[in-house]
């Protein structure tokens, strides 16, 4: 299914150090004030209130700023107006984006450099430095925007809470199915056919409202190893987003034209039981890099695509720790740096959107019985809050047609901490 939600835009300038505002609107309604003034010094705290809005409508405020290197940072916020159509920084909790609760300042000491391991610079204190700041609110455009193929698990269907979700933020999503939906097979198939998921690629990159060259792809669990199939082996692929997944091909062969790719074979003397009861297939998925089983490895250093590799450190659906670090190191081994590494301490299998209840254990379409999941319930929320917004950010960096491929290898272990 098709989702599609555009935004207008409205924008006030910021000038700090000297002087000077600026307000564009193609809305008589929305106005931003900067109180108690648009002009201040660096160190004097900014009052932002967003008028004109409807009751309770979802807005997304984005800042931005470039320093004296030219580098450019950024940062966003999630907000909810309130029953009188005002958004209030002071008061309006940030739902998603660059930070999350009440935070006046969020949208300044939240901003982040594009180019990375950059410091703010600032030489000549007597020029202004400039923040612009832009809220998106849900009119409908015409486009074009970037273009993302969400597909979700196995056994799963669609994901439209997920797709939906998505497009309000500005960004078409074909939400696909490849088994197990309406009248698609209920079982698994023997095999899945590449060439499936390349109509899909090319039916979306045909819409007018979507932006290119290239498009994105969002996948969780068995998807993760499609998506790096399509990246791998279709062209128009510019940013894929894999969400504990597997570098191998799972489950059952891939065919695409003359190639198969193999399954990775199962070692069944490595399920175990929880404390519980329940089945516990982590371990289940053998390692893909020994003998054996190099053939079912995707090539993704044939890739042209950007990587963002998110795992889960308590995910017992299978080791997506390890097979996160082994698509990085795959890259790497082949001179590549564009990918992207986060891994979340007790976070489980079904890292979701923000808010949706935890899944500790649930069927296995695949086992065909109830395995565990894994994941603290705390710990997978902040986890889910915390990927939800880079998943945007990263589709926001990687579909602009306009952007330049940065070269960075970014290992996290959000949102605590970080990797060397």
């Amino acid at each position: 299914m098709l989702h599609q939600r555009a935004c207008r835009e409205v924008i006030a300038k910021i000038w700090f150090i000297r002087f000077q505002t600026s307000l564009r609107s193609n809305s008589q309604q929305v106005c931003v004030r900067l109180l108690p003034s648009p002009r201040c010094f660096f160190d004097e705290p900014v009052h932002v209130k967003v008028d004109g809005l409807s009751p309770h409508q979802k807005v997304e405020l984005r800042s931005k700023l470039k320093d004296d290197k030219g580098v450019t940072f950024r940062a966003s916020a999630l907000v909810a107006a309130d029953a009188s159509g005002q958004v209030d920084l002071c008061r309006s909790p940030s739902l998603g984006g660059s930070y999350t609760g009440v935070e006046s300042m969020g949208l300044f000491w939240a901003m982040a450099a594009e180019t990375p391991h950059s410091k703010l610079l600032k030489k000549n204190v007597l020029a202004s430095m400039m923040v612009d700041i832009e809220v998106l609110h849900g009119d409908t455009g015409q486009g074009p925007f970037p273009g993302v193929l969400d597909v979700y698990t196995l056994g799963g269907g669609i994901s439209e809470v997920r797709a939906s979700l998505l497009a309000n933020k500005g960004i078409v999503v074909l939400a696909l199915a490849y088994y197990g939906f309406q009248d698609m097979p209920r079982t698994v198939p023997k095999y899945f056919d590449l060439e499936y998921f390349e109509e899909a690629i090319t039916f979306l990159r045909r819409q007018p409202q979507v932006q290119g060259p290239g498009i994105g792809i969002l996948s969780i669990s068995k998807s993760g190893d499609l998506a790096l199939s399509m990246a791998s082996f279709l062209s128009g692929i510019s940013a894929t987003a894999w969400i504990n997944g597997s570098n191998a091909n799972t489950v059952v062969p891939l065919h695409y034209k003359d190639l198969i790719i193999p399954s990775i074979t199962p070692i069944v003397e490595n399920v175990t039981f929880s404390p519980s009861g329940i089945l516990d297939i982590r371990d289940a998925l053998p390692d893909p890099e020994t003998e054996g089983n190099r053939g079912s490895v995707i090539p993704i250093e044939r890739s042209s695509s950007r990587f963002l590799f998110a795992a889960s450190e308590d995910d017992r659906n299978w080791n997506s720790c390890l097979f996160a670090q082994q698509a990085a190191a795959r890259l790497r081994h082949h001179g590549k740096e564009n990918f992207e590494v986060v891994m979340y301490p007790r976070a489980g299998h079904f890292l979701e959107v923000p808010y949706m209840p935890h899944c500790p254990s649930g069927f296995h379409p695949a086992v065909g019985q109830v395995v565990v999941f894994g994941g603290e319930a705390k710990a997978h929320h902040q986890a889910q809050l915390d990927l939800w917004r880079r998943v945007q950010e990263f589709f926001r960096k990687h579909l602009d047609g306009n952007n330049t491929a940065q070269k960075a290898t970014l290992y996290t272990r959000g949102p605590t901490g970080v990797h060397p």
